[in-house]
């Protein structure tokens, strides 16, 4: 387990989604969780999402995995970065766990890059919140101010900034830990050969949010009410809109938004589904109630897989979403929800604390037989 150096409540009044912050030192005596050998070869398997940036001859050029080999590149001027490592490497998902003080649904995954000496992606502009813990080597880091900055496509794949003054100018080494909220633009560069780990966090716009509830309406085909206007009077303008009409427009969709039951059925499935492949396979022969409840009492620990993501909303402990569905308990119960989407394991210990230890087996077994908890 990481220890992260850094005072919490102190970090969010001061930084959180309102300045960079170069944290020297956040974790001390820092142990690479991959080696560049290990993430090179993910970064060939066809499920695990990966890309390759490299800058020859001041040309910048991106794409996207599997690849086959990398013996044409040389030795400077490319970068391996593999996304949601965290999914296929349960070393590299213990680096998000220290910063678990931050709510589980904003939390997207760890990209892992390897870059040789000058390599990096160029300077650019994030959108959303990223801790970057250096690896082995040293690595030269400029962040901006969140200034209005000119972006372009230096490559189909690749999207820059224009120069930027530096706020925070300094090389990491490994440890040493460089938050960034959405807006700073930055730059890194490698001195050495490095390895980067990046935890982000995810920041849904409003147009995304929209977008998603309203397919939600359209694919489960909910009923919604449609405009009327009972009341009309006749009309000598033909091709006015009066401000009462726009009123109850907005009025008509925002009870869709209002409906807090539809509101929370969509935001359950959309921020537990998976952005990328897991690690995921259903058990084959099935596990029995029987078979769950007899291991989990031998001392087994049910663990669950890497990248799963598990939510359930404050005041209600009878559903919970998981990978982009809802799950129910058959009554009411605290420690079960909690055990399910705020912990990783499930070990005999927390069973005396269910209400219905026997409810809670049933939807555990439909979860472990469905790939998502497994037994060691």
């Amino acid at each position: 387990m990481y220890a992260l150096n850094l005072d919490i409540a102190q970090f969010l009044e001061h930084y959180w989604q309102k300045r960079p912050l170069l944290i020297k030192g956040g974790f001390k005596d820092f142990a690479d969780p991959i080696t560049p050998e290990e993430l090179a070869g993910l970064a060939m398997e066809q499920e695990v999402e990966s890309r390759l940036v490299t800058r020859f001859d001041g040309k910048w050029e991106a794409e996207h995995g599997p690849f086959e080999s990398y013996d044409h590149l040389g030795e400077e001027n490319w970068t391996i970065l593999v996304q949601a490592c965290n999914h296929w490497s349960n070393e590299v998902n213990e680096l998000a766990l220290p910063f678990r003080f931050i709510p589980g649904w904003r939390f997207d995954d760890v990209m892992v890059s390897y870059s040789t000496p000058g390599a990096g992606v160029g300077p650019h502009i994030d959108n959303y919140d990223v801790f970057i813990t250096q690896g082995i080597g040293r690595r030269h880091w400029r962040v901006g101010e969140a200034l209005p900055l000119r972006e372009f496509a230096a490559h189909a794949a690749l999207r820059h900034c224009e120069p930027f003054d530096a706020i925070i100018d300094a090389v990491l080494e490994p440890g040493d830990i460089l938050y960034i909220p959405p807006g700073f633009p930055h730059e890194g560069y490698a001195i050495e050969p490095a390895m980067n780990y990046s935890v982000g966090f995810r920041a849904p716009n409003a147009c995304d949010l929209l977008s998603s509830f309203a397919d939600h309406l359209i694919d489960n085909e909910l009923p919604t009410e449609r405009y009327g206007d009972p009341d009309l009077k006749p009309r000598d303008r033909h091709g006015e809109i009066q401000p009462h009409e726009l009123h109850r427009l907005r009025e008509l969709m925002q009870q869709a938004l209002d409906d807090e039951a539809l509101l929370k059925e969509w935001f359950g499935v959309r921020i537990t589904e998976a952005k990328h492949d897991m690690d995921v396979a259903p058990v084959e022969p099935e596990y029995s109630e029987e078979e769950v409840q007899n291991l989990l009492e031998q001392g087994e620990l049910a663990l669950k897989v890497t990248g799963l993501r598990s939510i359930w909303f404050t005041g209600d402990s009878q559903t919970c979403y998981i990978d982009g569905e809802a799950w129910n308990l058959p009554a009411a119960d605290s420690a079960a929800i909690s055990l399910l989407c705020d912990q990783d394991e499930i070990s005999r210990d927390d069973l005396s604390e269910l209400a219905d230890q026997a409810g809670f087996i049933s939807l555990l077994t439909r979860l472990v037989n469905r790939g998502y908890w497994f037994f060691d």
